[in-house]
């Protein structure tokens, strides 16, 4: 977060509110342009090491000191309901547990086999499934957190395909996992994809997952992550659609605790300004202010002509991100990721549009009482030290950001002194809630393979995070960590 403090960076009543002052951007920029502190590790928790599991004795993250993990859930693994445990391990969430001292975990995987593809596969034969040829969905652990063990492991939704992210129910009842793809019958499948649906928390068990059923309603597109308003019950969504421009939208339901009875599909907008292109060219701390643009036709038929629901919101004004990816509801406002957005480029081509990626953006958007809101842009990295591609992100009980790297840059190696052999290495970052700096909190040391699904148990305890894998075989496996260590002695 470089040079922002605290107050500005999470609360509405500080810099943000009333505009940054000059001298805080000017800190900012200068830390920015010259600041290598994030990338050794002298900030955040210290120095990295590598560590060795407590569970497997295998090195697979570098850590600071004084931090420990075990790992769960690995591919291949035979579940509780005899269904061995998935492959691409992605966007997760940590509910309470059914039992004392557990805590529930519902886990995405974002398989990306052909249809029907019996490896890997997310699957329960005889279940409610929406596609009988489905690979994704979703599983669900519960997990003892005195001791690290798995009391239950199984699927929880199948019939899906490339679910990558999502995001809590309105109350907690819940997860939306959301299908990262539009493809549909012409590709092989039975059904149209790029839904959200719900896992219900309670109700899926061992070998009896939830019916799965889209929310066409919340649109049609690559949905990546969703954030909910616990007020209003809006759900917010990013689209993850690489080549061209994404829209962040906004689902204003009918009954914010029945999806399915519809509502209304929305792009933002900045105020004036149609076609807004938030990717370059940015200032951090300027304030946007927000007007939202109504999706006609949130289901539309792709495989008829019609126009995507991003061409729908650009064609009314809405504003232009670059890869939208992890969305969190926090301090009140809704933060997410723009993975390749912002003026240092990492040299990859430019996309169909003339778009050339960047290092990644972290945006805020205000919700307004009385008008749209505001957007605004609090992070953007000047490099692959600072930050590298960020993916999902969650805020942490004691007021901090951890940020999921997915660096799968093809023209800008990434390697990393704790990780020999590893050309692009995937790191969780920490923003620092006092000193505005990113940190490097953890080191993929195993492979080149993103971390994604970060969530803390709501006892603050224990960061759970997955090493994705492969999303197409079982080498290199998906792994989830569960993480415990000093967390007060740090920013998060």
């Amino acid at each position: 977060m470089t040079a922002l403090d605290r107050r500005s960076f999470l609360t509405t009543g500080g810099a943000l509110a009333t505009g940054v002052a000059v001298e805080t951007l000017a800190t900012h920029a200068a830390w920015a342009r010259t600041g290598r502190e994030a990338a050794t590790g002298a900030e955040g928790y210290g120095p990295l090491r590598r560590t060795r599991t407590r569970n497997t004795g295998e090195e697979l993250l570098a850590l600071p000191a004084g931090f420990s993990y075990v790992v769960l859930g690995r591919t291949g693994t035979p579940m509780s309901d005899g269904v061995p445990t998935p492959i691409a391990h992605d966007g997760m969430a940590a509910f309470p547990g059914t039992r004392p001292h557990t805590v529930r975990l519902i886990r995405n995987h974002e398989v990306r086999t052909g249809p029907g593809t019996p490896q890997g596969r997310v699957h329960v034969p005889g279940s409610a499934r929406y596609d009988e040829l489905g690979v994704g969905g979703t599983t669900t652990l519960e997990v003892d957190l005195r001791d690290g063990q798995v009391v239950s492991h199984f699927v929880s939704l199948n019939g899906t395909i490339v679910n990558c992210a999502g995001g809590r129910m309105l109350g907690d009842r819940g997860w939306l996992t959301c299908e990262e793809t539009t493809d549909g019958p012409a590709d092989g499948w039975r059904r149209k994809h790029g839904y959200i649906f719900e896992v219900p928390l309670r109700g899926p068990s061992p070998g009896r997952p939830a019916a799965s059923m889209p929310l066409t309603a919340m649109g049609r597109f690559s949905h990546e992550a969703v954030a909910v308003d616990p007020r209003t019950g809006y759900v917010y969504e990013t689209e993850d659609e690489s080549g061209r421009p994404n829209g962040f939208y906004r689902f204003r339901p009918r009954d914010p605790r029945d999806l399915s009875r519809g509502g209304v599909l929305e792009m933002l907008k900045i105020r004036g300004a149609d076609g807004y292109d938030c990717r370059e060219g940015q200032r951090m701390g300027a304030r946007l202010p927000v007007e939202w643009v109504r999706i006609d036709d949130p289901d539309p038929d792709l495989e008829g002509g019609a126009p995507t629901c991003a061409r729908q919101g650009l064609a009314k004004g809405g504003a232009k991100f670059n890869r939208l990816e992890g969305c969190w509801w926090g301090d009140g406002s809704v933060f997410f990721n723009s993975t390749s957005g912002g003026d240092a480029k990492n040299g990859d081509g430019p996309g169909a549009d003339g778009y050339v990626e960047g290092y990644g953006q972290v945006w805020r958007y205000l919700p307004g009482r009385r008008d749209g809101g505001t957007l605004v842009l609090v992070y953007e990295s000047p490099g692959r030290k600072e930050l590298d591609s960020p993916d999902n992100l969650t805020f942490t009980p004691r007021g901090g950001i951890v940020l999921c790297e997915d660096d799968a840059s093809g023209a800008d190696a990434d390697p990393h002194p704790l990780a020999p052999g590893l050309t692009n290495v995937n790191r969780l970052i920490g923003l620092d809630p006092r000193r505005g700096r990113p940190f490097e909190f953890a080191v993929n040391i195993a492979d080149d393979s993103e971390f994604a699904g970060a969530c803390f148990s709501p006892d603050g305890s224990v960061l759970f995070v997955n090493q994705l894998g492969s999303t197409s075989s079982t080498e290199p496996p998906g792994r989830t960590y569960a993480i415990r260590g000093p967390w007060r002695k740090g920013p998060l």
